[in-house]
């Protein structure tokens, strides 16, 4: 299963990066502000990764013009969706598998920076 190790290997270093960026700066910012340092610790790390991928919605062969945007696409093959919430809600679970299921990416990271503990805020999920 090289593809499995392949992905938790890169899912733990975005996950390691997102906990660098939660403990210089804590909980309680905005969420484009944990996007922006996490970009920069993305870049500090040699990760490739694409902010703010603008994903056209395809409805019965027709392109859909909702300018949604994932927050990362990390090497092709990993969404990220950051959050500063109170908590994560069942919606967003459902708005990171959408979003997987468009893009035909298996597998995503949902990470929520208003914790106390950042571990207690990840998810990760596979469509």
């Amino acid at each position: 299963m090289p593809d499995n190790s392949a992905i938790n290997h890169l899912t733990g270093r975005v996950i390691g990066a997102a906990i660098e960026v939660h403990k210089v700066i804590g909980p309680g910012l905005l969420e484009r502000i944990y996007e922006k340092c996490l970009c920069r610790e993305l870049e500090i790390r040699a990760i490739p990764f694409k902010q703010q991928v603008e994903m056209p919605l395809i409805y019965k062969g027709e392109r859909i013009n909702c300018e949604y945007r994932f927050d990362l696409v990390v090497d092709s093959r990993l969404i990220v969706e950051l959050k500063s919430c109170d908590g994560l809600l069942p919606i967003h679970e459902a708005q990171l598998l959408t979003y997987l299921k468009i893009a035909k990416i298996k597998y995503g990271l949902l990470i929520n920076f208003n914790v106390p503990v950042l571990k207690d805020g990840i998810r990760r999920l596979a469509s």
